[in-house]
């Protein structure tokens, strides 16, 4: 007999991206799925549909306890399977041009929760949690169901008792918008009602030269001009680059195909005091700091790379084996929701108690909030050399950081590819993102986490190392503040970057040095 979800596709005229018989999800669980969304995907999730940008986000999370399953189980069908994305089919409309909607159905969460049967006494549990997660970047969610999966990982690594690994495919919405529907599932530890707390950018004043009238018309003029210059400037950069502009070719950049090859995710905790210390020294940003930091670890590990091959390596690396006019880029992806948008709204109007109002809640038309992906493109430069003051990394960030926050590159880009997509159709909006992608060399994300200890469905974290792949990058650096740490996540393709932990140790070693600079130069007391 025909499942009820298929009746409803047949009568509507739809067809799931599979074949209608393993696309329908019969329930023992979830939010019924008796009403049909009937709602298009928005034009960036229809993106995520083409083969070279078929991509997954995952958020590994550390618990310091051993994950009770039921109790997991028992809160997503309250909270996660609320959220419509989240309980929905997409599905093809055929009577309309092949347009992609949303189909809501009952979930199975037998089929989306995996607890694998794991060997206590395994020898590295370190190295099989490295390694579960490199053989799930070779898989895609099996598109006859809701796109994500949670797995369930008891086993104690050198960092916590437990390893839990959301999967959610990148249509389903941004980085910013699914952590922090991740993070709506979560409570603060010493208040179990409590939703997590997230800094907030405080607002700067809106004007604090000079107080006279002329110089206050020649400033603000100023700023308008050279808001206009930069945009201009980097609208070009961006058309060019998508044209011919290509970033050097250095041992960290990918080949063309890399979106298609497994990841190595590895990451690396380290103090966010540290990072803090800098930052209130030199009177800069984290993310300036990060920034720095990135910069400067990559300088180290290209010089390493450089040196291979040449005799005498160990002397050989201590010398500056680095190209001179080295063309190395980030793609940095922007949230361009407004301030108020997803990280006030989401947590502050859509997080609820477990049992009442629902996360569906966020889509009503009376919320700030924006749920999808708002993303635009902004091309970081990075500086590779080696420096004689390690400061220098942190300046260089923050020149650059500073620029670029005085452009419209963001908004811009993201309408560029939206103009594209309507008038030439998703597979030429595929091909302009993706020529940028490729024609840099890696990608680079900064993510604020909550100030104090929150548990995952009561479950005390440890850490929270979010990533992604099926990018064209064989490269990308994640930072993830959590309490009084950061994260550091690297996810590389072994192709091309055959030893992470090194880079890790790279990264780890110049935040060292960066810190020990500023003590060393008296910038602050020890």
């Amino acid at each position: 007999m025909e499942s009820l979800t298929g009746l409803r596709w047949r009568k509507h005229g739809l067809k799931p991206i599979v074949t209608k018989r393993q696309a329908g999800e019969e329930a023992v669980a979830g939010n019924g799925g008796d009403t049909l969304e009937e709602e298009p995907l928005s034009p960036a999730a229809r993106l995520f549909h083409e083969p070279n940008f078929n991509v997954h986000i995952i958020a590994i999370m550390g618990c310091k306890t051993r994950i009770n399953a039921d109790i997991v189980k028992d809160k997503l069908v309250h909270t996660l399977l609320k959220h419509p994305r989240f309980s929905s089919l997409q599905v093809v409309d055929e009577e309309n041009g092949g347009v992609m909607k949303w189909v809501g159905t009952r979930v199975d969460l037998d089929k989306h929760v995996i607890i694998p049967d794991l060997d206590p006494n395994m020898d590295s549990p370190d190295k099989f949690v490295e390694d579960y997660i490199y053989n799930l970047s070779k898989t895609s969610i099996d598109r006859s169901k809701p796109l994500w999966d949670l797995h369930l990982l008891n086993v104690k690594t050198s960092d916590a008792e437990a390893i839990s690994v959301f999967r959610i495919h990148h249509s389903l919405g941004d980085g910013t918008s699914l952590m922090s529907l991740l993070l709506a599932c979560t409570r603060q530890i010493s208040n179990p009602d409590a939703l997590p707390t997230i800094p907030v950018k405080k607002k700067l004043d809106s004007y604090s030269g000079h107080s006279g009238g002329f110089w206050r018309f020649f400033s603000t003029v100023w700023s308008v001009f050279g808001l206009v210059w930069n945009t201009i400037v980097d609208v070009v950069m961006f058309m060019v680059t998508a044209l011919f502009l290509e970033d050097t070719k250095t041992p960290i950049k990918g080949l063309p195909g890399a979106e298609f090859n497994p990841r190595r995710f590895v990451y690396r905790t380290v103090s966010l005091d540290d990072i803090k210390l800098v930052k209130n020294a030199m009177n800069m940003t984290i993310n300036d700091v990060a920034l720095g930091v990135t910069q400067a670890g990559l300088s180290r590990y290209l010089n390493r790379r450089y040196a291979e091959g040449k005799d005498d390596k160990g002397a050989t690396e201590e010398k500056n084996n680095i190209p001179k006019n080295i063309r190395l880029r980030s793609t940095l992806l922007i949230n361009i929701r407004p301030a108020a948008g997803i990280q006030a709204s989401l947590l502050q109007n859509l997080n609820y108690a477990f049992n009442t109002l629902a996360l569906a809640d966020m889509m009503e038309k009376d919320t700030d909030a924006k749920w999808g992906n708002w993303i635009g493109y902004v091309l970081i430069p990075f500086t590779i050399a080696l420096r004689g003051d390690p400061l220098d990394y942190v300046r260089e960030a923050k020149a650059t950081i500073d620029r670029k926050k005085n452009s419209l590159e963001a908004l811009y880009t993201f309408s560029i590819a939206e103009l594209v997509l309507k008038l030439f159709g998703i597979k030429r909006a595929s091909a302009l993102s993706h020529r940028v992608i490729t024609h840099t060399t890696m990608c680079f994300s900064n993510l604020v986490g909550p100030q104090e200890e929150i548990g995952f469905y009561g479950h005390p974290m440890a850490f929270l190392a979010p990533s992604s792949y099926g990018q064209p990058h064989a490269l990308m650096i994640n930072f993830q503040s959590y309490i009084n740490k950061m994260t550091i996540v690297l996810s590389v393709d072994e192709s091309i970057i055959p030893d992470p932990h090194q880079l890790c140790d790279d990264l780890e070693e110049s935040l060292k040095l960066i810190k020990d600079a500023v003590f060393r130069k008296g910038l602050v007391k020890d």
